[in-house]
């Protein structure tokens, strides 16, 4: 079954909002869905835009493929979200490696 991250259109006539739901790729596009991960109103100023980003992460580990749309929204909020603090604090492997040979050379010169 191929699974797909999409967005179901509501919401009254000329006055639309979507839920990013995820659902089979052959299923109407308001038809059944097997989860709901957030909303998205396109109305409002700024947009808003509600999405569980873990949900959305569990269903890309177990393969659904977001259309166009949701992906577009899935970059705008990463881009938004600042760094926490412990990713700002941790180097990555490359940086500490970098760190060391560099200390390490330092005390071979002096």
């Amino acid at each position: 079954m191929a699974v797909r991250i999409r967005l179901k259109r509501m919401g009254a006539k000329k006055r639309p909002f979507y839920r990013v739901i995820v659902a089979d790729s052959r299923a109407p596009r308001d038809g059944r869905f097997i989860d709901t991960l957030g909303y998205y109103d396109p109305c409002t100023e700024p947009a808003t835009v509600r999405i569980d980003q873990e949900k959305v992460k569990m269903w890309l580990e177990r393969g659904a493929q977001p259309t166009e749309a949701v992906s577009i929204l899935l970059n705008k909020l990463e881009a938004q979200q600042p760094q926490t603090e412990q990713e700002e604090r941790m180097p990555s492997q490359t940086e500490a490696a970098e760190a060391e040979s560099g200390e390490q050379q330092d005390d071979s010169a002096g």
